[in-house]
This record gives structure tokens, sequence and C-alpha cells, in this order.
């Protein structure tokens, strides 16, 4: 058994879970509402406060579904009571983040700034040099912060770019003189 996909999700108060057919769920608390389609082959039950994932066989394609499922049924109530947040740090020289309204200005040591714009439903804040990426759903969250990351990487001699707070660079020794 998947032991992951066996544990039933909690309910917490203030917290809404219906499923229609074909295993669509929709999940509403009080940071708002997700919605999701989820793999039909499961079996998804809510039962009084708590959601339970059960799987029809024990495939290999089966297993893997079965924590799945309930991992992303779990992010969805996470997402609407607490929500998710990651944060980037800016290094190096002359390397700066701005905010206006929905649209976040980098400056990255390239001839021109580069501008990005808030997808729906996630918010950026800049705080100094880090850059805190917030919003209900974990996969948007976390596609936009690696997209802000993927503009100046950072590289391994100086670490300059931009980079997630708790990553840790692999450092290298640069030149040596003669």
């Amino acid at each position: 058994m998947s032991r992951i996909g066996r544990m039933p999700i909690a309910i917490p108060a203030g917290v809404t879970v219906s499923l229609a057919e074909n295993n669509h769920v929709t999940v509403k608390g009080p940071k708002g509402t997700l919605e999701r389609s989820l793999p039909i082959e499961m079996e998804v039950k809510v039962e009084g406060d708590e959601v339970k994932v059960n799987r029809p066989n024990d495939l290999k394609k089966m297993k893997s579904l079965h924590g799945l499922t309930r991992t992303l049924i779990n992010n969805m109530v996470i997402g609407v009571t607490q929500g998710y947040e990651k944060t980037l740090e800016v290094n190096g020289v002359g390397y700066r983040a701005q905010k206006s309204g929905k649209k976040l200005t980098l400056n990255l040591g390239f001839s021109h700034p580069v501008e990005m714009t808030d997808p729906e439903g996630i918010e950026s804040k800049v705080e100094g040099n880090k850059i805190v990426v917030s919003g209900i759903d974990k996969e948007k969250v976390g596609q936009y912060a690696a997209e802000i990351r993927d503009k100046r990487r950072p590289e391994p001699y100086k670490g300059k770019g931009i980079k997630y707070v708790d990553e840790i660079i692999r450092r290298k020794v640069g030149k040596t003189g003669k």
C-alpha cells in the first residue's frame, strides 16, 4: 500500500471539499477556491471531515497515481488555508528588483531591465534584495519562482544571480596566477 496515499486528509474548519463527476475536486477555503481534475481511476471519497483516496488494483501505474492524487488534494487544502510562499534572493553588484503594481522589474546586468507580470492568483513582493512569491496554488507559485530564477541563474564563481533562499550554490575556485 502507498504510505502517503493511505493517509486520510483532514478537512479543517471553514474548508469545503466537493466532488463532481470524473473526479473533479473543488476546494473552497478562507483564501480562495481551487479546482482540479484528478485521475479518474482513483476513488476519492469525502467522509465527514476527511477525504480518503483508494486505488482499484495494484498495478504499478495505480500505485503511482495513489500517492499523487492524495498529495494533490492535500496541497489544495493547505493552499486555501495557509497559502504557499517561495523566497528568492538577488545577489550581485548592481542587481536589483523593483515592484510597481503587478509588474516586477529586474536589473540583472543586461543592457535592458527584465520586466515580468504576476500571473493570475500569484503575488510577488520585493523586500530589499529578496523577492517573495506567494499564492494559493503550489504549482503556480513554484513555476513563477522558477521563471524569475531563470532570468539569471546563480553562477558558481562569485555566486551572482537569483537563487532560492534555501539553495546552496556549489562554489568553484577561480583562475590562479603564475
